[in-house]
């Protein structure tokens, strides 16, 4: 009997209890009304309390008003109170410059709060279904989803809860029509071009009729051993941050960024699942917000076997600094424009002779004189290399090794003019992660003197050997 189905998935799950206030989400579809009849009959035997149903309008489809019209009435004939509000989701959308999908998610989940707070409901109760649960698994499936995201739609997440998860869709709609009671179609669900509609109507059907007739099945209980495996690695990653002491990342002041530091001995000994877990967990909150994907981490954690060097990710940079991992967030300045924090920046004061070892960079640059050197080594007088040959007389003292900074200019040789910085990199195919990295030598008038690697000013090119010469060198360490 499907009640007692669902009256044994909400005691295993510990959906409610007796005495919890619930809200059902009824849309007027088979799913959502079926649910509500449901609730509505474990009220009648005591095992929870229906105190309302709850319907958004979201204003996308011509049928919209019918769906809340209907749904009032399935409410008015169950005796349940009914809260409705209406939603304009195309202008949320543009107002957050998001898509429909994610703004329709939003307003519906805002409102589903504001009806338990307006009924003083202790949950929301969600039709969803596991038919639902299939299709939500495949979609983050080919998405490359990890087990975070295989895990799938949760019984119960906060305040919702999904008492129908362990039902197929076709099994409610015969419990329906056992009562005669009818529900109303949404349209949009033959709509091909929108994913989730595209899951159900040629996937599955491919998958059932080609490879397993009880698909749905199999891919809900894969949903459900990955629910299992993350809530396990979640609890794991937990306790291992308990141990990290700047791992709450919370910036000192406010507009700073946030650093956190993870011990690298410590993260190499953990499981190597374990590992990329904390890591990402430590990306995402560094990155303000912005979303932090398999290469990120998969790049960060190169960094575990290097004795120095950094990476860019969304949001923020990641250093391995001694015996540490360092992730540095990045702030908005008073334009809204994305900045390094001041731990991405360096600049060394460069002695002659002398040498600056370069930490965030994992390298070495050197400066002596050459004051009678023995015709030009090949490469040097270019700078494309790890040797540059640059006239000492027109430097002005002292010199420094710096990276980029905003507005940055200089005259490459053999280019003829004067270009941005920026602009020569990109030219050079010089990736964008490695271009805050690039070493540059300056004057004390801050000119560019020598783009470590990549090339020397057209002022500073040495002609004649009776020149007085400064010899360059780049050494990786």
């Amino acid at each position: 009997m499907l009640l007692q189905r669902v009256r044994r998935f909400i005691r295993h799950h510990a959906l409610f209890q007796a005495d919890t206030r619930v809200v059902a989400a009824l849309s007027g579809g088979s799913d959502s009304v079926a649910l509500t009849v449901l609730l509505h009959e474990l009220d009648a035997s005591g095992d929870v309390r229906l105190v309302g149903a709850a319907h958004l309008n979201h204003q996308l489809r011509l049928q919209a008003e019918r769906d809340e019209l209907f749904s009032a009435s399935v409410a008015r004939s169950l005796g349940v109170p009914f809260v409705v509000e209406r939603e304009d989701v195309i202008g949320r959308a543009r107002r957050v410059k998001t898509s429909i999908e994610d703004a329709a998610r939003t307003a519906r989940y805002d409102f589903f709060e504001r009806a338990r707070a307006e009924l003083h409901a202790d949950v929301v109760a969600l039709g969803h279904t596991r038919d639902d649960q299939a299709e939500t698994f495949l979609l983050r499936l080919v998405r490359g989803a990890g087990p975070r995201g295989l895990a799938s739609i949760h019984p119960r997440h906060g305040s919702i809860v999904r008492p129908l998860l362990d039902c197929r869709r076709s099994e409610l709609r015969e419990f329906l029509a056992a009562r005669e009671l009818s529900y109303v179609d949404d349209e949009s669900n033959v709509d091909v071009t929108i994913p989730r509609n595209r899951v159900r109507v040629e996937l599955l059907p491919l998958l059932s009729t080609r490879f397993n007739p009880a698909i749905v099945d199999a891919l809900a209980h894969a949903a459900g051993l990955d629910r299992e495996l993350w809530q396990w690695l979640d609890t794991a990653a937990a306790d291992y941050e308990k141990g990290e002491r700047s791992f709450s990342g919370k910036p000192a002041e406010t507009g700073t960024s946030p650093v956190i530091e993870l011990d690298v001995e410590r993260l190499r000994s953990a499981a190597p699942a374990l590992r990329r877990l904390v890591l990402w967990r430590a990306m995402n909150r560094a990155s303000n917000g912005r979303p932090v994907g398999f290469v990120h981490v998969e790049a960060a954690l190169q960094l575990l076997d290097a004795a120095r060097g950094g990476i860019d990710a969304p949001g923020h940079r990641v250093q391995r600094i001694g015996p540490n991992l360092v992730l540095t967030g990045t702030c908005a300045d008073t334009n809204r424009r994305r900045v390094s924090a001041k731990a991405n920046l360096f600049a060394y004061p460069l002695s002659i002779p002398g040498e600056v070892q370069v930490t965030e960079v994992g390298c070495v640059v050197a400066a002596e004189l050459d004051a009678s050197p023995q015709g030009l080594k090949t490469g040097a007088a270019s700078g494309r290399g790890p040797l540059a040959q640059v006239r000492w007389d027109l430097c002005q003292k002292p010199l420094a090794v710096r990276n980029r900074r905003p507005g940055d200019r200089f005259r490459p040789v053999g280019v003829g003019g004067r270009k941005k910085l920026q602009d020569y990199f990109v030219d050079r195919k010089v990736a964008q992660i490695r271009r805050d990295r690039v070493p540059i030598v300056v004057d004390g008038a801050d000119r560019i003197i020598w783009v470590a690697g990549y090339g020397i000013d057209e002022e500073f090119r040495v002609t004649d050997p009776s020149q007085s010469v400064l010899l360059l060198r780049l050494r990786q360490v």
